[in-house]
């Protein structure tokens, strides 16, 4: 099973319970099961945090041998992209929307490569009632038979453990 990391994954766990500085297990265990290929994140989704953010968090994503290890190494499939957008979220989204749904297209779209081999993590809740660009990834994934779970799901089927 591939496990594709939403950036809310890695900027909660370091914001609210596992700082690096404070929890570096944490990390060196999230370093080795990217290195085992079992984890990634599209580039679409690491650039958030390695361009947009401040701090420890950015610049261990942004470190050449951790980033070497969590980056998936593929091309989003344009059809797949194109397809997330139009029926995970709506055929005529404006500008304004586009730009409120972000980057968790590719996400999704990258997943749906993998078919059955692919499950998306992500710290959104599923929010069944919203509509168009306030759709929440967990929903999106639904309608696109993709696989979806939170964090702590995703810590428990990788056994991350301190000792």
């Amino acid at each position: 099973m591939l496990y594709l990391l939403d950036a809310n994954v890695l900027i909660r766990a370091h914001e609210d319970y596992y700082p690096i500085d404070r929890v570096p297990q944490f990390w060196t265990w999230l370093e080795a099961v990217a290195g085992s290929g079992r984890v990634k994140m599209p580039y679409e989704i690491h650039s958030e945090i390695a361009i947009s953010k401040k701090g420890s968090l950015k610049d261990w994503v942004s470190d050449p041998a951790i980033s070497k290890k969590l980056i998936l190494e593929a091309r989003i499939d344009p059809i797949n992209l194109d397809k997330v957008i139009k029926e995970g979220y709506a055929p005529d989204l404006d500008d304004g929307e586009v730009e409120k749904i972000g980057r968790d297209p590719f996400l999704i779209g990258y997943a749906m490569a993998y078919a059955l081999e692919a499950t998306v993590v992500t710290k959104e809740v599923s929010a069944p009632s919203k509509q168009r660009a306030n759709r929440k990834i967990p929903d999106v994934c639904r309608s696109m038979g993709v696989h979806c779970i939170n964090d702590f799901d995703f810590y428990r089927e990788l056994n991350f453990k301190t000792i």
